[in-house]
């Protein structure tokens, strides 16, 4: 029996187990490395044209031969029973998944405290059409729940019904145990493979090595020794597998939105399909290297529950904090749009270009006062905050340009820091706290007295942020209409395309989907 319930209409509760070929897909590396381990010899003979079985050994041939075999049916039979003891469940609002024939071991999830579900396909897994499903939720430092392997339709559909649940999408009453079909998706963009190449020949790893690799000819010519160019090896090796690695995790990466939240893909071996819920997003990084602002290019990353601070360093992790690996400023835009729907601001352009590339007090940003300026000669400028109605803003950067969004109630706490300098030229940093990533919300040297205005004037927005949210289904709390949506379907299409916004449209914005339109409403 394979991938059910609410993926195939069997009924809400079964416990159900996933495809047969789960265990060989997870554990060929095993079975390879036992054949390699009893038949290389007999190759390497083969291969130079000797008797498969050395006459030394010849006596022993048979025993060699059957433990070469029994370690293998040993193996088979783990896989076997690894898989038949593997099973999972979804109901009464949870996601449960049972594993261990000798050491059992239950995990589940909440289904509204679900933060994103995405679909990974390893290579060998996409050949058979299976698909693993990680069910990510708030304070797990890994995947709270993983489901491997089923179905790609299966899981898919799987996805899309646990989705619906979790958004507070009220299914047929007559069919509970009905699936959600796959809700409706509009692309919104994708990155050219051109543009990633560019992107990653300009990045910051491209000038450090570049910064060494002429420091290295510059000593080799003073000192006449040329062992210096033996430290460039090492670094070109790290150099092209850094590439290879960011290639490869964003190759092909497509945003679009969709009634189910955002959906992220890419991966060029290894594939991945992600589901943002909107609203579940904690915090919005958009970023600018030097050398980008050659070509106008962007990356956004976020803080998301359950993806844990592995994000800045882990390259899997990475790639799934990684909402635009590098886009125009129209890309951006769209994307804020679907991340913040509703930015708080009656000129959202002039805000949010004034974040990204702005300097001093346009677009209402309040910066760092120019007493600092010795602190900060090149920064002082540019570090600033705004506050709309729904984010606060926080921008730094004069040369590495950074621009942090974090929506109200999504601040979990706050905290004033003045070390010895800051604290003589009367100046404090304000820390925001979120869940762990790679973006670190924080005004940096911000005059005390309107550190201290900030304090409290975000502690108050946070509070009435959150009591404005009173459930964990966030289409409920977006757009209730749309949360009554029968007979078990997603919400409405899309009904037209999110519009690229250029700089000199002030004053108007990104078309949305209807799930945006509800967002704005709510």
């Amino acid at each position: 029996m394979s991938a059910g319930g609410p993926a195939s209409g069997k009924p809400d509760g079964e416990w159900l187990r996933v495809h047969p070929a789960t265990p060989f897909v997870r554990g060929w590396v095993a079975l390879a490395a036992i054949g390699y381990f009893f038949g290389r010899d007999s190759f390497e003979r083969m291969l130079q044209g000797q008797p498969l079985i050395d006459d030394r050994i010849a006596g022993r041939a048979p025993w060699l031969l059957g433990g070469g075999a029994l370690m293998l049916l040993l193996a088979v039979i783990g896989f076997i029973l690894s898989w038949y003891f593997t099973r999972y469940q979804v109901a009464e609002g949870y996601v449960r998944v049972n594993t261990g024939f000798l050491f059992k071991q239950q995990r589940q999830a909440r289904l509204d405290r679900v933060q994103a579900i995405d679909i990974v396909q390893p290579l060998l897994a996409r050949i058979f059409g299976l698909a693993e499903l990680k069910f990510e939720v708030a304070d797990a430092g890994e995947s709270a729940v993983r489901l491997a392997y089923l179905r790609i339709d299966d899981a898919r559909q799987l996805r899309a019904t646990i989705l619906a649940r979790a958004s507070g999408v009220r299914l047929d009453p007559e069919h509970p145990e009905a699936a959600a079909p796959e809700a409706p998706e509009q692309q919104v963009l994708q990155v050219p493979p051109s543009r990633l190449v560019g992107s990653l020949l300009l990045s910051e790893q491209s000038v450090f090595v570049v910064l060494g690799a002429a420091a290295s000819v510059m000593l080799s010519a003073l000192t006449e020794n040329r062992a210096f160019f033996l430290y460039l090896i090492p670094a070109a090796l790290g150099l092209i597998a850094a590439y290879w690695n960011s290639f490869t995790k964003g190759y092909n990466f497509t945003a679009a939105i969709s009634p189910d939240g955002i959906r992220l893909r890419y991966g060029l071996l290894d594939t991945q399909a992600q589901t943002l819920p909107p609203g579940r997003i904690q915090a919005l990084k958009v970023a600018q290297p030097p050398l980008w602002r050659l070509f106008g290019w962007y990356r956004m990353q976020v803080n998301a529950a359950g993806y844990g601070a592995a994000g800045a360093n882990n390259g899997e992790a990475g790639a799934r904090t990684t909402l635009l690996p590098v886009g125009k400023m129209d890309d951006v835009l769209n994307m804020l749009a679907l991340v913040l729907p509703d930015p708080g601001t009656a000129d959202p352009l002039r805000v949010f270009h004034q974040g990204v590339n702005g300097l001093d007090s346009d677009g209402g940003f309040v910066t760092t006062p120019r007493r600092a300026r010795l602190l900060a000669p090149l920064g002082w400028r540019r570090n600033a905050f705004a506050a709309t109605d729904t984010a606060l803003l926080m921008r730094s950067g004069r040369w590495w340009r950074q621009l942090v969004v974090v929506p109200h109630q999504r601040t979990q706490s706050i905290a004033l820091q003045q070390g010895p300098l800051a604290r003589r030229f009367g100046l404090a940093d304000l820390v925001l706290h979120t869940t762990a990533g790679p973006v670190a919300p924080r005004v940096i040297q911000a005059d005390i007295r309107e550190a201290q205005a900030l304090f409290d004037a975000q502690a108050a927005r946070a509070r009435a942020a959150r009591r404005r949210q009173t459930s964990e289904q966030w289409l409920a709390q977006v757009a209730p209409g749309l949360a009554q949506v029968a007979p078990g379907l997603a919400p409405a299409t899309p009904a037209g395309p999110v519009s690229p916004v250029g700089p000199g449209e002030t004053g108007q914005r990104p078309a949305h989907t209807p799930q945006q339109e509800g967002q704005q409403r709510g």
